[in-house]
């Protein structure tokens, strides 16, 4: 017999809605951190007890009064939105009032607040309908400290579901991870088991965050960007800030550090993260993935929120226009900032360059710079001054010199050039390849070579990148080419085979105008394989290196 359909008993309906918004832990302190920086707190202590079930959150924000502390844990009670339209215009990171509640299901709750307007705090415990059941004055300073016990005490099945307490620990750092990149002004203090175990410090700016949550990457090796954006079809202005490993010193084994965030709290966003790692195209080494965070500070308009109960996924109007300007915002973060002149580098990345170096050359053929009449200054200006074994440019500038090495830069050069005009010239007479494979031969058509049967196991390549046409052993590139890749790929070895060698001598005016092409690239810092091309050494590094700060007397000529 068919169990008869009837309604479920409203304890079972209140545990199953809790059980959407707290499945976890790390749900209970992202809940409660989202709620603190709500209240304008500028100051988080996170207590965790994991073998508990226990969490505690203290924050010195604006606190609650004893009639909101009464009515907080009550289902769908909020003071974020008032009406339907509210829906549209959200500005806060919780506003749906089911935190709270949620909690009070699954958990014992208790709430200690005192509000700026109060000389007093009040304590409160909830039952699990969220209704106060004890009130006592409490001795506190402004702000509010939420203490959640046994968290599915009630339910003990949901907690044999749940990944282990290192998991969960992982969740939770990463919970807080993204609040401290979204709201760098915070300062954060996580303790677990009564021991310190995270600490964050406030800073002015997400690269500030950034720095101390990456190992081994200083603020020096990341670069930020502000774009002010019009929103699209309104008058308000939107802000799309960027922050990303500089390609030459810093980058991920793995794409876990392309993170997306959306008025203050991160979002699962793949056209956005596709959009950055793509931007990254031929900066980095092919085993090596970017890091970078997007904050998009949008009109409230421009976004559905209600989409999931984690508030991760989302509907983001315009996602096209926002895709171009990442791609704006990622450009101009690429580029070589006359501020940076003036910071510091470490031996490190004067070890890792020398490596880099190609000592030695296979190429056969004369590589030439032509000098310009009337070269052009790049971001700054780069004084060629030397040669150094016929590999490293050294060029000075106001505030010291870099070091530039000669092959890759120019290799960076011609390889944008091929991007910009991909052009394929008719030979005088047509090359005739032996033997091809007929995926050799599918390889060079795809990529734009005329090319056709010529008799019993030969072929005839008419036409050849205008770039190759002018060297001697253009044939030997063409069956280089044929051996596979995008177009991309075609491009990049026709580059490097076409790029000065290292060991070639240079001219100063040669050298000159090869450095002021490389500085009026894309891309500057990295050739299109990932190598760094240059190292900066500036006055301050030099200075403190030379100890030209100590005072030695006048008895030596100082």
């Amino acid at each position: 017999m068919v169990p008869p359909i009837q309604p479920l008993p409203p304890e079972v309906i209140n545990i199953i809605a809790a059980g959407e918004v707290i499945d976890s832990l790390a749900a209970v302190v992202r809940e409660l951190a989202e709620n603190a920086l709500d209240a304008g707190a500028t100051r988080l202590r996170i207590s965790l007890f994991p073998e508990l079930w226990r969490v505690q959150v203290a924050d010195n924000g604006q606190g609650m009064d004893l009639t909101n502390l009464r009515h907080c844990a009550l289902p769908h009670s909020t003071s974020k939105i008032q009406q339907a339209a509210d829906l549209w215009k959200i500005t806060s990171l919780g506003f749906r009032g089911e935190a709270l509640h949620s909690i009070a299901q699954l958990a014992e709750l208790s709430i200690l607040s005192r509000s700026r307007l109060e000389d007093v705090g009040w304590c409160l415990d909830y039952n699990t309908q969220g209704e106060a059941i004890g009130e006592d004055v409490a001795a506190i300073a402004v702000g509010t400290i939420v203490t959640v016990s046994n968290l599915f005490g009630n339910v003990p099945v949901r907690r044999k579901g749940l990944p282990s307490p290192q998991q969960q620990l992982k969740d939770i750092q990463s919970i807080i991870y993204h609040l401290a990149l979204c709201h760098p002004a915070i300062d954060w203090q996580v303790y677990q088991n009564e021991r310190l175990w995270l600490r964050i410090y406030a800073g002015k700016s997400s690269q500030d965050i950034l720095a101390q949550l990456l190992r081994r990457v200083q603020a020096s090796d990341l670069q930020s960007v502000r774009l002010p954006v019009a929103t699209p079809n309104t008058e308000e202005t939107a802000n799309l800030d960027l922050v990303i490993g500089l390609p030459d010193r810093a980058s991920r084994q793995r794409a876990d550090w392309v993170k997306v965030a959306v008025n203050g709290r991160f979002v699962r966003s793949h056209p956005l993260e596709q959009a950055l790692i793509a931007g990254f195209a031929r900066t980095l080494p092919r085993d090596r993935a970017p890091i970078s965070f997007l904050h998009l500070t949008l009109p409230p308009n421009q976004i559905d929120w209600n989409r999931h109960p984690a508030k991760t996924e989302i509907y983001l109007h315009n996602l096209e226009f926002w895709q171009e300007q990442t791609q704006i915002a990622l450009d101009r973060a690429l580029k070589i900032s006359p501020a940076e002149v003036g910071e510091t580098t470490n031996n490190q990345r004067i070890g890792k360059l020398l490596k880099t170096a190609e000592t030695q050359g296979s190429y056969t053929l004369n590589r030439q710079v032509t000098p310009q009449e009337k070269p052009t200054i790049g971001i700054m200006e780069l004084r060629a001054v030397a040669q150094v074994n016929k590999t490293y440019i050294v060029t000075e500038h106001s505030n010291g010199i870099w070091l530039i090495e000669q092959h890759i830069a120019h290799e960076r050069v011609l390889f944008e050039q091929l991007q910009d005009a991909w052009q394929f010239v008719p030979l005088d007479t047509p090359l005739v390849l032996h033997k091809l494979q007929s995926k050799q031969v599918e390889q060079l058509q795809k990529i734009g070579a005329e090319i056709e049967d010529f008799g019993e196991q030969m072929w005839a390549v008419r036409t050849v990148p205008e770039m190759l046409a002018k060297r001697d052993d253009y044939e030997e590139a063409i069956l280089e080419l044929s051996w596979g890749g995008d177009l991309e790929t075609a491009q990049v070895a026709t580059a490097c085979r076409s790029a000065i060698r290292n060991g070639q001598p240079l001219s100063l005016p040669e050298m000159q105008t090869l450095v002021n092409d490389w500085q009026n690239t894309r891309n500057p810092r990295t050739c299109p394989h990932g190598r760094p091309i240059f190292l900066p050494l500036e006055e301050s590094s030099l200075s403190r290196f030379f100890r030209r700060h100590w005072v030695i007397g006048k008895s030596h000529g100082i």
